[in-house]
């Protein structure tokens, strides 16, 4: 059987879904276990009011305070770990649903992806991912947080899996801090997707190939030019 000419690498948060359906989950599953053990009410919709006004640091430490819960390092602790491996209500944005379910012909699909290796895998297993012949599914936290992107291991990894020229990969992620600084040095095409709703800012100070707001965009440009051009360095 012939192998896939091309292989489109997908990020996963702000890419696939929206992170902060993730973030407002986990407020809601911190804030039920309050509920239930007696110590707060409230809490879901006052780290939400934060979050929503911008505040990314200290946010459980601010509402447990505004709610007049006295705040110690044990309970800050053991909510964050409950946030980060809480079973997460969350669901694919629909084009990327249609992207997964028919990528561009001759295109094989995998993802790689940064963060907390149980709060990455519980999402991929919400959205369904492990159940779509998408591979491989890379998570950099089971290597640890040192090889979290830029890190090249993950991008390496992949590139692998498959053993075809660096040309034949293209990367697909929203965070221009730090998503596309190893593919772009290993030679790969790269795809800023930028969703109404992201938390990550839209500045790009690592120039892409192409820049999307939804993957349908990505379909069309790849069926339109047979393969995704690329941008001539001098145009980056």
């Amino acid at each position: 059987m012939t192998g896939p000419a091309h292989v489109i690498v997908l990020d996963l948060d702000d890419t696939l879904y929206l992170e902060r359906d993730f973030v407002r989950s986990g407020f809601a599953a911190v804030s039920a276990r309050l509920t239930m053990e007696g110590l707060a009410d409230g809490f879901g919709d006052a780290a939400w009011a934060l979050f929503e006004d911008g505040r990314r640091v200290d946010i459980f430490n601010a509402a447990l305070a505004g709610l007049g819960i006295p705040v110690d390092e044990g309970l800050i602790d053991r909510l964050v770990t409950l946030y980060r491996e809480h079973e997460p209500q969350i669901a694919l944005q629909p084009d990327a649903a249609r992207f997964i379910s028919k990528p561009p012909a001759g295109c094989a699909l995998a993802i790689l992806t940064d963060g907390h290796l149980t709060t990455q895998q519980n999402k991929v297993r919400a959205l369904g991912l492990d159940k779509a012949g998408i591979m491989p599914i890379v998570c950099t936290g089971l290597w640890g947080r040192d090889y979290w992107k830029p890190h090249e291991r993950g991008f390496r990894h992949i590139a692998g899996h498959y053993g075809l020229p660096a040309d034949a990969f293209t990367y697909v992620a929203d965070n221009p801090a730090k998503d596309f600084i190893a593919p772009r040095a290993l030679g790969w095409r790269t795809v800023q997707i930028i969703r109404p709703g992201a938390i990550h800012p839209s500045a790009n100070p690592h120039p892409t190939d192409l820049c999307i707001e939804s993957l349908d965009a990505l379909t069309r440009a790849w069926i339109a030019g047979g393969v995704l051009s690329r941008v001539p360095a001098d145009a980056r």
